[in-house]
C-alpha cells in the first residue's frame, strides 16, 4: 500500500448505540442525513463505509477517510453536521455516541457518550472531554489554528 499521496490521512470510526426504545428512531433519523451529507462529497472526504457493529442492542456506524484533520474538522463544525451534534447533545434520544480518530502521524483521540466500554474505552481510562481535552484538535495534540468554533461552547454544555 503506498499512502505517500496522503500523507496527513485521518480515518474516524464512529459509532451509535441504542441504549432505550426510542433510541432506536434516534439511530435511523441519521441514517438518511449521513447519506446526504456524504452524497454532497465533503471537501477531504475520501471514503465512507457504513457498518454494523450489533443487531442486539442496535448499533451501527461508519469508518470514514479524510484528507486532513483540517478537512475534518471543518466539516464537523459546519452545517448540517454542526447542529446535528447541538441536537444529540441537547437530547441523546435513548442513544449512545462514540468515535475513534486515528491519525497517519500516530496520533489517536476518541469520546464515549453513554456508552459501555467499546473500542478502547475498554483498555484505557476514559477521561471527561473537558478543558484541555474537550476539542479533538487538542486531544490529538495538534496545534490550534484557525479551527471554527465548536459545535457548542463547553460551558453551554456543562452548565446542566
Amino acid at each position: 500500500m503506498d499512502l505517500s499521496s496522503y500523507p496527513d490521512l485521518v480515518v474516524i470510526y464512529l459509532g451509535m448505540r441504542v441504549n432505550a426504545p426510542q433510541g432506536l428512531a434516534t439511530l435511523l433519523s441519521f441514517g438518511s442525513r449521513i447519506r446526504k451529507s456524504v452524497d454532497a462529497q465533503p471537501d477531504g472526504l475520501l471514503l465512507h463505509e457504513n457498518l454494523l457493529f450489533s443487531l442486539f442492542p442496535p448499533h451501527g456506524g461508519m469508518r470514514q477517510y479524510w484528507r486532513d484533520f483540517d478537512s475534518l474538522e471543518r466539516w464537523a463544525r459546519s452545517l448540517p453536521h454542526r447542529a446535528w451534534w447541538q441536537e444529540f447533545l441537547r437530547d441523546r434520544g435513548g442513544a449512545g455516541f462514540w468515535h475513534e480518530t486515528y491519525s497517519r502521524g500516530g496520533q489517536i483521540e476518541s469520546v464515549y457518550i453513554d456508552m459501555p466500554g467499546i473500542g478502547l474505552a475498554k483498555f484505557a481510562p476514559v477521561t471527561p472531554a473537558r478543558g484541555s481535552l474537550f476539542s479533538a484538535r487538542r486531544r490529538l495534540g495538534l496545534r490550534e489554528g484557525s479551527a471554527p468554533p465548536p459545535g457548542i461552547p463547553e460551558e453551554d454544555l456543562y452548565q446542566r
